[in-house]
């Protein structure tokens, strides 16, 4: 699906659309439409940890939010070799309204959310089986 950014992300204020493709129910891909070599990798913090947030009113209103809405939260994964060393930035999560197409990165406060980080490796997810 193509979602319109109304909060840029970070270091990439410039692009205006992307396209979303989930993968499996823990990962995702977000790509630039209109230059294909910009992508990410998106983990869904739900599936990783006990991940609980607030989006700010402001966040709501940009991103067309109401009690209704279909709302994601994806979190922005830094690929590694191996992928155990893979990073995640739960502090500054993707917020995707699925009805209304829009999407934004909101940036949380880590004085509130103490417990997550702006880089926390995937290997403290990963069961050690």
């Amino acid at each position: 699906m193509i979602y319109e950014i109304k909060s840029p992300i970070l270091g990439f204020e410039n692009i205006k659309k992307m396209e979303f493709e989930e993968i499996d129910e823990t990962f995702a891909k977000l790509q630039d439409i209109e230059n294909q070599n910009i992508s990410f990798t998106l983990v869904n913090p739900f599936a990783l940890r006990d991940y609980d947030i607030v989006i700010p009113k402001n966040y709501q209103e940009l991103l067309e939010i109401d009690k209704k809405s279909r709302v994601a939260v994806y979190c922005v994964m830094i690929v590694q070799n191996p992928i155990q060393n893979s990073t995640i930035n739960f502090l500054a999560p993707l917020v995707f309204n699925q009805g209304k197409g829009t999407m934004g990165q909101i940036i949380l406060d880590s004085s509130i959310y103490k417990n997550y980080s702006i880089i926390d490796k995937l290997s403290n997810y990963l069961s050690q089986d």
